[in-house]
């Protein structure tokens, strides 16, 4: 279990722009990533040094985006002005996962604008609609060379900010929340009127550190 990628929702601004201002802000290009034909979303991905990435998502005006819990969820984080949506971790075995949440998981998949289409298995976007300080667990079916993460950059992250309670999180991974974020450096605060969730994402740059809020 590790820390796959973080997910951030465009809000007003429109997701070209919030790429733009990201990237600017990063010192790095955004690739496109495509579109989520199931979850009416669409993302721009930023492979990060760390062996994770940093997605920009945004929903569709699509059928799709009002049915799947995902969709739904980037919705309403873009409504609220936008901002960080959540984080995911990555699990080889998505059967544990299941057997302890009770559920299945989800099929998802992306098709790039080279015409690849990525493939994974997903659970828990559900559980962070009502509480987002936890994380959703990914299982990719695609090979690692086609990982959102290939090939890194010279951005890293460093440090993620969570408005929430450790213990919480440590029950809903099964493990502590150290464990798949062992080289990253998490600050817990207390919830604040948003509730709970990603705060800010320190991250370091060919221009020092940067943190995004």
């Amino acid at each position: 279990m590790r820390l796959d990628h973080l997910s951030y929702a465009a809000g007003s601004e429109g997701l070209a722009s919030c790429v733009q201002r990201l990237g600017a802000r990063l010192g790095a290009a955004f690739t496109d990533g495509g579109l989520h034909p199931s979850f009416g979303t669409r993302n721009f991905v930023l492979a990060l040094g760390n062996g994770c990435y940093l997605e920009v998502v945004e929903a569709l005006d699509h059928p799709a985006a009002d049915r799947a819990p995902f969709g739904r969820a980037v919705r309403s984080r873009a409504r609220a002005g936008g901002g960080w949506l959540g984080w995911a971790v990555r699990v080889d075995d998505i059967g544990a996962i299941e057997t302890r949440l009770a559920r299945p998981a989800a099929d998802g998949h992306r098709r790039r604008p080279d015409g690849f289409d990525l493939r994974w298995q997903q659970i828990g976007i559900n559980d962070i609609a009502g509480d987002p300080q936890l994380p959703f667990f990914v299982h990719w079916l695609s090979d690692e060379e086609h990982h959102p993460s290939a090939g890194g950059s010279a951005v890293a992250l460093t440090r993620l900010e969570i408005a929430g309670d450790e213990r919480t999180v440590d029950e809903h991974l099964g493990t502590s929340a150290q464990q798949p974020l062992d080289d990253v450096d998490v600050d817990w605060a207390e919830p604040s009127e948003q509730g709970t969730g990603v705060m800010a994402a320190v991250f370091d740059t060919a221009s020092g550190e940067v943190r995004i809020d």
